[in-house]
Order: structure tokens, then C-alpha cells, then sequence
């Protein structure tokens, strides 16, 4: 983001798997082509491939097959009755195989201790036990023969199916992920905004230690005729009871909050003004900065407007102690 602090940017990469994922989707899908001799030829592929970890070659699974974190906890615990013996028996080109699951009973599988949550997947590591389990269930899971296997299993753990038939693989990963970015643009992008909004509390926090960031209203600043509270994205109260609201703006696509933000400004100022406080807006992002209208006016009606960058995180800390 233009100008955005270090740790900030590190915790906005976190975020940002769909991305990731659409960046490394051709190496995936080559990797997916060539594993098409057995149905454990991936890991071999795998293990020659430097530029792909597993927990990587892991993420791509659990998101095109829709398996989510309730459904790896469920799988952790309840595989052991579904696959009796810990012996998966499923039919793949024209044959049965078996797999053997080598890390039931284990821990409690999630996204954090697989290393395919955001900051997991910073840093690549080998496969393991549990990730080869999870591979092979996604992988052949809805071929499986044994009896009673649920449907969740059954509907989503189809793609090894489509190993040698590289048309009908490379149509499946594409189309999946153009419906996977759809769904979960507003998630990532809500995301990204609650990081922003975190990273500049912690920062006055410890600029200004005795202030207190804990609340999302200020008493007497309502809306419909005193119906409803106004919540704001952080409220800064002093030791002496001094408010000042602070909205942040986070924005790099066309759709954004800062023209709701900007049609907000004046009368949410005269509002604040009359009960003796202020509003400062923190903004940052392309799409924020291109919207010259819209920021224009947040300026001219913001007590104090500053972007993401150290200094001027500084600037607003020194801006909120001068209320004092």
C-alpha cells in the first residue's frame, strides 16, 4: 500500500491469500498434469519441486474443494469412524487403491497448525503427516468405497479425478478460482481494513499509553433523533474525557467507503463540534487517493486528515494530545 508502515504491509500480505493463489495457479495446475501416473505421484512431484511448498500445494486444495476450517476440525476428529482401520479404499483410473492415513489419531487439524492461514503460507515447509492425509482425502475422497462416507466428503474431494485429463483440470482450477475471487473479495478487502484499523490503535496506544481506544461510540453523538449511537472505526478518549473520533480508510479497488465517508464528513463534524469534540480520518490506498472529490472534502471537514506513514501516525498522536 503507498504508505503504509512495515508491519502493517507483512499482516496485509497475511491476509491476502487469494491472490497468492491465483499467482501460483499455472505452477499448481503443471504440477497436477505431471502427478497423473498414481495417485500418489503428486508427492514425489512435489518433493522435486523447490519454488512449491506443501502447505502451498495444501491451500490450493482446501480452497478449490471448499473445505474450510470447521470442515478440518470435523476431519481431524471424526475420520477414524468414517475410515475404520484408518484404510481409505477408493476407485481412480479403472482400479481400487488403498491409502493409509498415517497421522490419525493426531492433533486438532486448523488453518494455523497446517501453515495455510495468511501468515503460515509467508513461509513454505515440507509435507507432513497430516498435510499428506488431507491431500489424499481431498484428492480421492469422493471416490471412496468404503461404506457410510458423508456426503461433505463425497460432493468435495472429487479433483483427483481429473488427474490426466489436463483439459478438464485446467477448466476446473480457473473457473473455480474466478468464482473463489467473487466470493471472497468483500471478505478480504473487510480484512484488510480491520488490519488497518488495528495496526493504527496499537500505534496510539503506545504513543499515547494513559489514552483509552477501547470504545466504538461517544456518549451523546447519536443519530435518528438519539434512536441510535454512532459508531465510529476507533474513538480516542483522553484521561481528562476529551473525544475524538477517527475513521480509517483502507481502499485499492473502485469500490469504495471513502465517498460514504466524504458524504458523512460535515455533518458528522457540526455534530461533534457541538458537543466539544473532534473527528480525524486516517486514509490510505489508490482507490482513496484517485477519488480527489471525496478526499478533498474529508480534508476540508476532518480536524485532522493523515495517511498511514510513521510520521504522520505521529503527527495525529501529537494533533489528540493538543486536545488535552
Amino acid at each position: 500500500m503507498v504508505f503504509w508502515p512495515a508491519d502493517l504491509a507483512e499482516r496485509e500480505q497475511g491476509a491476502s491469500i487469494i491472490p497468492l493463489l491465483i499467482a501460483s495457479q499455472d505452477k499448481f495446475i503443471s504440477l497436477l498434469h505431471v502427478a497423473d501416473s498414481s495417485p500418489t505421484c503428486w508427492k514425489d512431484v512435489l518433493a522435486k519441486t523447490r519454488e512449491f511448498p506443501a502447505n502451498l500445494f495444501l491451500k490450493h486444495l482446501v480452497v478449490l474443494a471448499d473445505v474450510g476450517g470447521e470442515q478440518l476440525k470435523w476431519f481431524s476428529t471424526e475420520l477414524l469412524t468414517v475410515f475404520p482401520g484408518k484404510r481409505m479404499d477408493f476407485a481412480w483410473n479403472g482400479k481400487v487403491h488403498r491409502y493409509r492415513f498415517g497421522a490419525l489419531p493426531g492433533g486438532r487439524w486448523d488453518n494455523k497448525s497446517l501453515r495455510i492461514d495468511g501468515a503460515g503460507l509467508l513461509s513454505g515447509v515440507p509435507l507432513s503427516a497430516a498435510m499428506e492425509d488431507i491431500c489424499m482425502l481431498i484428492l480421492f475422497g469422493g471416490a471412496a468405497t468404503n461404506p457410510g462416507v458423508p456426503a461433505v466428503i463425497l460432493d468435495r474431494c472429487t479433483i483427483g479425478q481429473l488427474l490426466g485429463k489436463k483439459d478438464e483440470l485446467d477448466t476446473f482450477v480457473r473457473q473455480r478460482y474466478i468464482w473463489v475471487s467473487r466470493i471472497t473479495g468483500g471478505a478480504t478487502q473487510n480484512t484488510m481494513g480491520y488490519l488497518a484499523q488495528n495496526c493504527v490503535k496499537e500505534r496510539l496506544q503506545q504513543l499515547l499509553p494513559e489514552w483509552d481506544f477501547s470504545k466504538k461510540t461517544i456518549p451523546g453523538i447519536s443519530q435518528n433523533a438519539g434512536r441510535t449511537d454512532i459508531s465510529f472505526d476507533l474513538i480516542a478518549e483522553s484521561p481528562r474525557g476529551v473525544f475524538c473520533a477517527i475513521e480509517v480508510s483502507f481502499q485499492v479497488t473502485t469500490n469504495s467507503t471513502i465517498e460514504r465517508k466524504a458524504g458523512q464528513a460535515q455533518a458528522r463534524q457540526r455534530l461533534l463540534h457541538r458537543f466539544g469534540h473532534r473527528i480525524a480520518y486516517v486514509v490510505d490506498g489508490a482507490g482513496n487517493f484517485e477519488r480527489r472529490s471525496a478526499l478533498a472534502t474529508i480534508c476540508q471537514y476532518g480536524d485532522c486528515t493523515v495517511t498511514f506513514s510513521e510520521p504522520e501516525i505521529r503527527a495525529l498522536a501529537s494533533f489528540l494530545r493538543g486536545l488535552e
